[in-house]
């Protein structure tokens, strides 16, 4: 979330006092206008504003980031001003990849502000491009079901006396089953055409979805 927030505060006091609802909110960021001795040892003073800005923090469950060079981030171009920490990064409280940020004061250029950065990590996903199925009223449905149903009929169910008998018989019916699912399977690409299972049922779920935005839809 990108907040900037005025010389009055209006967006701090907005978050405090009207009930936002975020859910899994990883990073809130960008210029809080408080200077304060929490976040910068060289300011002599605390703010009031700075405890409403945490309480903030903690209904999103974030935390204060700590730079891993905690210096200025914004720098002032008015002879006797000092410059100032005004710019903070608050993460995802309890994500041990998300706990420091960089200040790059190299990429201020022109700007009295210095851009803040974070890496996020983002894990590898595995995306499945194909998949074996057996179409629908096809040649091989029948061809399997009819393997299915021989199957069944050359079962012998009569030397079942204990529980390994039984585990042996249900371990043959899974053997004959997959291996007549692998001889009459076809391996397909899934593209964005794939969606069969797609209905007018999925489409009104989506709309409601769609105007809600709640996770219980």
């Amino acid at each position: 979330m990108n907040i900037y927030s005025d010389l009055s505060h209006s967006a701090l006091k907005y978050l405090k006092d009207t009930e936002v609802n975020i859910n899994n909110l990883l990073i809130m960021t960008r210029d809080f206008n408080i200077r304060d001795r929490f976040w910068n040892s060289s300011f002599p003073h605390h703010s009031s504003i700075s405890n409403d800005l945490f309480i903030i923090a903690d209904l999103f469950n974030l935390k204060l980031s700590t730079p891993t060079n905690p210096v200025p981030t914004r720098y002032s171009d008015m002879i006797g001003e000092s410059n100032s920490v005004i710019n903070l990064i608050f993460l995802h409280n309890g994500a041990s990849e998300l706990n420091s940020h960089i200040i790059y004061l190299d990429w201020r250029l022109t700007s009295n502000h210095v851009p803040l950065t974070i890496t996020i990590p983002i894990a590898e996903e595995f995306v499945q491009f194909s998949k074996l199925t057996i179409p629908k009223k096809s040649e091989e449905e029948e061809k399997f079901i009819k393997e299915v149903i021989s199957i069944f009929k050359s079962l012998n169910t009569s030397s079942i006396t204990n529980r390994e008998s039984l585990e042996q018989i249900i371990n043959s019916l899974a053997s004959g089953f997959e291996q007549a699912w692998f001889s009459n399977a076809k391996n397909i690409n899934i593209t964005k055409h794939s969606k069969k299972w797609w209905n007018d049922n999925c489409n009104r779920s989506l709309s409601k979805y769609r105007e809600s935005r709640t996770l219980k839809d």
